[in-house]
């Protein structure tokens, strides 16, 4: 039997991830959506400055970059910490200190 993970969507990151554009938001939503099906984004870096097992997955748009940042390996969740536009090389210490 194939079990679907859950997200659960912590502080406003839901809201902020639906303010995304709708190719960064579709995008989005077919990354998690592989990962509630149990496998890998695209594209994803480890966010180990956030703590362990905190990945990102890296969305690049004709819109911009955008992340999403989440934990996948506690139980049956996928819990999404943290969604944003990214603007600079490096992910800034305040993205990172709201994850």
């Amino acid at each position: 039997m194939h079990v679907v993970k859950e997200i659960i969507w912590l502080g406003s990151s839901y809201d902020d991830l639906k303010a995304f554009p709708a190719d960064a938001k579709q995008n989005a939503g077919f990354q998690l959506h592989k990962i509630q099906q149990g496998g890998e984004p695209n594209d994803w870096k480890p966010m180990t400055s956030v703590g362990a097992g905190v990945r990102e997955i890296r969305i690049k748009a004709e819109s911009g970059a955008f992340r999403v940042i989440y934990v996948a390996n506690i139980g049956l969740k996928i819990y999404v910490l943290h969604a944003f536009q990214k603007k600079t090389q490096k992910t800034s210490p305040r993205d990172i200190a709201l994850a």
